[in-house]
């Protein structure tokens, strides 16, 4: 059963797919001097390993993997890929996380503030990711027959903000480490904090609402 979890065409789909953007990410990082994201990928590759290890021992559905992956490539994406200046932008460098998706009236060009951010989008799906692969996780150690109940979905949400609060100290180390980093200050971190846990509290509703048994009717 342990070697059949490993021959799904969809999870070495992932892989390759993980394994191009991260290549693509590594000579784009090297090729710009960009030592911030230098640091995220061997964070990212550390975490591939991660999942790895746990998908070799509670067998994390494909469809998991590549939301996962789909996270990473946002990700890598939102630090590299450059937007034009005339957008509206507020942060240090012209990039997709930089970009304000619903801006103020009026607002482009740098110093632009808005409603939502391409940042905060991202942090919402990848702590919604998280939660479901909590909810993986914690049905694997306890069961089959475990239901999403209030306190399984408490559970979940706060793992993953645990996880988004560890994120933020891994983007608190980028700044020690690289002298020009695109993280933000103390508002950024706090609006980070808020996304993970909207993203954390939406996939606790879907897998609850998803989770009801059918009706009898």
């Amino acid at each position: 059963m342990s070697n059949a979890r490993w021959r799904r065409p969809g999870l070495w789909a992932a892989v390759v797919f993980t394994g191009a953007y991260l290549l693509a990410a590594a000579i784009a990082a090297w090729a710009s001097g960009n030592t911030e994201f230098v640091f995220y990928l061997v964070v990212m590759v550390i975490l591939v390993g991660i999942i790895g290890v746990v998908h070799a021992r509670i067998d994390v559905p494909t469809g998991l993997v590549w939301a996962l992956a789909a996270w990473g490539a946002l990700h890598m994406a939102g630090g590299l890929v450059p937007v034009p200046e005339h957008w509206p932008i507020g942060g240090d460098q012209a990039v997709l996380y930089s970009w304000w998706l619903i801006p103020h009236a009026g607002m482009h060009g740098a110093d632009s503030t808005g409603w939502l951010k391409y940042d905060q989008i991202v942090h919402a799906y990848g702590f919604a990711v998280t939660a479901w692969l909590c909810w993986v996780g914690l049905r694997a150690m306890a069961g089959p027959a475990l239901r999403p109940t209030f306190g399984a979905m408490l559970l979940i949400v706060a793992a993953s903000c645990g996880f988004g609060a560890m994120n933020e100290i891994v983007e608190f180390v980028a700044t020690m480490i690289s002298p020009s980093t695109n993280v933000g200050g103390y508002e950024n971190t706090g609006w980070d904090l808020v996304f993970n846990l909207a993203g954390a509290v939406i996939a606790a509703i879907v897998i609850r609402l998803g989770s009801r048994p059918a009706s009898n009717a």
